[in-house]
């Protein structure tokens, strides 16, 4: 397993051994004590699933503290690009927002830490992505940031006119107007 360093501090790209023969491909998804020896200690208690079409932009999403989440999320199927903004007050790159691209093809994964808004868009036609989390979800404390936030700048690699939003992301609130309670360090 190769551990990547991103230029945001704790957000990782896993790099899984994978071991391929004429019958196909085997890898450990999630090894907890590998993880915890590659300084990923999040306690992941709860795995999630979606599967999206091309152009489906999810995000951005977060749980305010105690409920926030981290997640270690990889793709299954298809192709996404998955973003993560960084919310933690104090942080060197508050603010800032790092994007990779996942898909059942690289079979990479990103480790987002508590304290991070977590989005994707679909560039395949389909795509199945899993996640673990290490909190619950609860409503009461969900957020999120309007995924075409202008200070956030992102590009989601999907036209405009062939993004799909739902009704509750197309109301999200702009960064600088979005709730979160989130310190760096703490």
């Amino acid at each position: 397993m190769e551990i990547i360093k991103t230029d945001i501090p704790n957000l990782l790209i896993i790099k899984p051994e994978v071991y391929s023969d004429p019958r196909g491909f085997f890898l450990e998804s999630y090894t907890q004590n590998r993880y915890k020896e590659a300084g990923i200690g999040a306690n992941f208690i709860q795995d999630n699933i979606s599967k999206s079409t091309y152009g489906v932009i999810r995000g951005l999403h977060y749980q305010l503290a105690p409920y926030s989440q981290s997640k270690l999320i990889h793709v299954l199927e298809g192709k996404v690009l998955d973003v993560a903004v960084d919310l933690r007050k104090n942080s060197p790159t508050f603010g800032q927002h790092f994007a990779v691209e996942l898909s059942a093809e690289n079979k990479m994964q990103f480790f987002i830490p508590q304290g991070f808004a977590h989005g994707f868009s679909v560039l395949s036609e389909t795509a199945i992505v899993t996640y673990k989390c290490d909190n619950y979800y609860s409503q009461e404390a969900e957020r999120g940031i309007a995924y075409n936030d202008a200070s956030l700048n992102i590009d989601w690699k999907i036209p405009a006119d062939k993004a799909i939003i739902s009704s509750k992301d197309s109301i999200l609130p702009s960064f600088e107007e979005a709730e979160h309670n989130f310190v760096y360090g703490i």
